[in-house]
């Protein structure tokens, strides 16, 4: 790439920070710079170990990942192994575990059920006790009674954010500055059966929720084959202009290739069904990003690994991982749009949840 296209994108990537901070008058981002050692960062994010995670994460051996269900447990262990592989901190009431306990239906066992969480500390000393969160789900529909295929496999969904999480973690943590503010790093069980992980964590949050800046989740980020037809270079991202994160976004893929979009109708209509709407309850602007809404073998048996355009999930993992370290990396928080209606209700909850007194922060 020439250095006035390198220019010019720098340019671009700018004008959407500045223009994002206008919103709410606030003054621009400083410039972010794509040092050496960032860029080491986002080459560490490989196609091939993307593929490896995945191949176990929604294999046979997995049965699904139900929940609750051994093939659960399985994964849970598999992504704390690789948190703690990473160098991320455990930040879990048991290791990298928040435990909780579910009932499944007919049943008399709760039993449990854990979210996995890492953290990589800031090292500002001002912004290290804030928070960016990543997320996705790692529980899927388990199987199904019959001959055949009868394992809801879930590689696309969310076996994708899974790995994702995972390797943009891996990424991050490769870097010897360690960014301003602490990102965590946690996959949840039970969306599948309503949103139960990420709600789950919101009603008992690891960290303060009036220091968390921002949760970005991943969801369906593997798969390209959409039934719109093809997504190659392409995420969207769920209430794209309900708040500035999807500016963020957007600078991000300018940078890394990746055209991140406001859908005309599932960008809206698909906020609440993720587990960024657990967090947007609570006031965090909070969003989801995607490939492909729908394809072929949505929610089906499938949904296998082999499916998977890695290539295309390695840049897209790239852009968030930028965008995720822009976020860490600046003082200025991301705002709620006061501008989009559809935003009033989660504008309201951040203003409850940064006007709680003192007290009640701790």
């Amino acid at each position: 790439m020439s250095v006035k296209r390198i220019t010019n994108r720098l340019a671009r990537v700018m004008l959407l920070l500045a223009l994002a901070a206008s919103t709410l008058s606030a003054p621009p981002a400083p410039p972010f710079r794509m040092t050496i050692e960032v860029r080491a960062a986002l080459n560490h994010i490989s196609a091939d170990s993307l593929r490896g995670h995945l191949s176990f994460i929604a294999s046979d051996a997995l049965e699904g990942r139900g929940t609750p269900s051994r093939g659960l447990d399985l994964a849970a262990e598999y992504i704390a192994a690789q948190f703690r592989g990473a160098g991320l901190e455990p930040a879990g009431d048991d290791g990298y575990f928040q435990t909780t306990s579910v009932t499944p239906r007919g049943a008399d066992k709760p039993v449990r059920a854990r979210n996995v969480v890492g953290v990589l500390r800031g090292a500002d000393p001002a912004l290290k006790d804030t928070y960016v969160l990543v997320t996705a789900h790692y529980d899927h529909l388990g199987s199904k009674p019959g001959e055949g295929d009868t394992i809801y496999n879930g590689a696309n969904d969310d076996g994708s954010g899974t790995v994702s999480v995972i390797e943009v973690a891996s990424a991050l943590a490769s870097m010897k500055q360690r960014p301003r503010r602490s990102i965590v790093f946690m996959t949840f069980f039970g969306e599948e059966r309503g949103l139960l992980g990420s709600r789950y964590y919101g009603q008992h949050p690891i960290f303060p929720l009036d220091r968390t800046v921002a949760d970005i989740n991943l969801e369906q980020v593997g798969r390209t084959d959409s039934s719109e037809g093809p997504q190659v270079n392409n995420a969207s991202m769920t209430g794209f202009d309900f708040s500035e994160v999807g500016q963020v976004f957007k600078a991000a893929g300018l940078l890394t290739g990746i055209n991140v979009y406001k859908h005309p109708h599932n960008s809206d209509a698909f906020f609440s069904r993720s587990d960024n709407q657990a967090l947007a309850d609570q006031g965090v602007p909070a969003h989801t990003l995607c490939v492909a809404y729908v394809y072929p073998d949505y929610h089906a048996v499938g949904d296998t690994w082999e499916k998977v355009d890695y290539q295309n999930m390695a840049k897209v993992d790239r852009c968030v991982a930028l965008a995720v370290l822009m976020m860490a990396n600046n003082a200025q928080m991301p705002h709620w749009n006061a501008a989009n209606p559809k935003a009033a209700r989660y504008l309201q909850a951040w203003k409850t949840l940064h006007e709680k007194p003192v007290a009640e922060h701790h």
